[in-house]
């Protein structure tokens, strides 16, 4: 379990039925959902789950109909108490909470975006946007306030005096994900909050979410069963079946390394290209060029490594371009600053997380494999154009489940 962990979850079962605590017993804790159904009537919903989810993150809950994921996230809000286990918010047992405690922690703490928006009708846009601090007690001036806020952040500015059935249903959505960003709270809950939507519109607001969390950087726990929902969305996903959780990991891992045959079977649709970063597949250069070692020591390393340019970096590792040994050549640079000059930049680069798709146009346009550089502008690695299409080429063998892609 992550030690700073803002989100806990510590071995959470939960039982439909009668007497619950009989099937936690060792008599039935092995059992399968459906034993357990056959031979004492009870549903298990979720079993022994356990996970954490760090502050900022969006971590999504991904499973078929049935798996347990709806069921399992509305325990946060203890709208379903969990028959055993504990859960913890910001280092505070939701679990153990009284009354009183719960219901702070409903208003002030968290906020829930459902898939059916639970829009009042007879409010207009403003008022649903305000209605969690009203019932918050938040005086009227400031709740005004903070709701016409979130209506700016989810692009809902201007439309506060209408009522819901003037808005299309994304822009319904919105209105909800504005009153659950109203409250400010610590955590955000999404229960399949884009599923009732139209395609495109679904897109739409995947991507208005991906920039929301760019800039609220809110921790977000987030259900679906769309796969592509979840690799495009989530830092980490978990893969829940009847009740309990298969697999965690990255979009990257989950899709290259499948724990089991089932998330294998799961994710084998799963476009390689728009999970895999340029990280996945970078290469270190086979030559590198250091700027202080001066002109005719480059010359002499590309002449030795029979190379006709290297990419240059300076002493922190920063790139600084493409050097070739014409270039040196024809120009004849005589100082250090003079072979700097001579470094080209007019050639694509990448992030260490630019998704494998948006390198195709870079590589497709240069002679030279791609410089992937980090946010301080340092060279980290190389991709090169054929570990691109290498690392796409899937293998369909169910013997082979820990290498689901070949890299280069």
């Amino acid at each position: 379990m992550d030690d700073d962990a803002f989100v806990r979850v510590e071995h959470v079962w939960k039982v439909f039925g009668k007497d619950p605590k009989r099937i936690l017993a060792a008599e039935h804790r092995e059992s399968s959902k459906d034993e357990i159904l056959e031979k004492t009537g009870a549903v298990l919903a979720m079993r022994d789950i356990s996970f954490s989810v760090r502050k900022g993150e969006l971590f999504v809950l991904m499973g078929l109909s049935g798996s347990g994921k709806s069921t399992l996230i509305r325990t946060f809000l203890r709208l379903i108490e969990p028959s055993a286990g504990t859960i913890s918010v910001d280092g505070a047992d939701v679990t153990a909470m009284d009354r009183e405690q719960l219901q702070d922690y409903r208003r002030h703490r968290v906020s829930m975006v459902f898939q059916h928006y639970g829009l009042f009708p007879h409010y207009t846009v403003l008022d649903n946007a305000a209605y969690g601090l009203k019932t918050g007690g938040v005086p009227e001036a400031e709740r005004r306030e903070k709701a016409l806020e979130a209506l700016e952040t989810v692009g809902l500015a201007g439309w506060e005096d209408y009522y819901p059935h003037s808005l299309s249903g994304g822009m319904q959505q919105r209105v909800g994900l504005a009153r659950a960003l109203a409250t400010e709270p610590d955590l955000l809950l999404m229960d399949e909050p884009f599923s009732g939507l139209d395609p495109l519109i679904r897109r739409q607001m995947q991507d208005e979410l991906v920039d929301l969390q760019d800039t609220l950087h809110k921790t977000i726990i987030f259900v679906t069963h769309d796969l592509h929902e979840a690799l495009k969305l989530g830092d980490r996903i978990a893969i829940m079946r009847n009740g309990e959780i298969i697999q965690i990991g990255t979009p990257e891992e989950v899709v290259t390394a499948p724990a089991d045959s089932y998330v294998q079977e799961f994710v084998q649709d799963a476009s390689p290209a728009k999970v895999l970063t340029a990280e996945h597949i970078a290469e270190d250069p086979e030559v590198l060029l250091y700027a202080w070692e001066g002109p005719r020591t480059a010359r002499r390393i590309l002449a030795d490594a029979r190379r006709e340019w290297a990419f240059m970096v300076n002493k922190r590792h920063e790139y600084l371009g493409v050097v070739s040994i014409d270039d040196i050549d024809r120009e004849k640079p005589l100082s250090v600053d003079d072979l700097r000059a001579l470094a080209r930049k007019q050639i694509g680069t990448c992030s260490p997380d630019d998704f494998l798709e948006d390198l195709f146009p870079i590589a497709a346009e240069s002679r030279y494999p791609i410089p992937v550089i980090d946010g301080r502008g340092r060279l980290t690695g190389v991709v090169r154009y054929r570990a691109i299409f290498d690392s796409l080429s899937t293998t369909s063998s169910t013997e082979q489940e820990d290498k689901h892609v070949s890299v280069s």
